[in-house]
């Protein structure tokens, strides 16, 4: 499981980031598993639901991406 000041670290790094950044990160990120999603449906996503897939995403998988 990760430690409180990893997720805390994640949280406020992801919470900075802006639409074309976490939509960047999201489109290449690097993990156990592959994440695939176009371009139309990440720009219909609220913010907050782009930061919540993010960080679900590197939480599960256990990355620093």
């Amino acid at each position: 499981m990760a430690s409180t000041a990893y997720l805390d670290k994640q949280v406020t790094t992801i919470a900075a980031l802006g639409r074309y950044e976490l939509t960047k990160r999201i489109k290449n990120f690097k993990g156990r598993f592959k994440m695939d999603f176009s371009e139309e449906y990440l720009s219909k996503l609220s913010i907050e639901r782009l930061r919540h897939i993010l960080l679900a995403a590197q939480i599960t998988a256990g990355t620093r991406n």
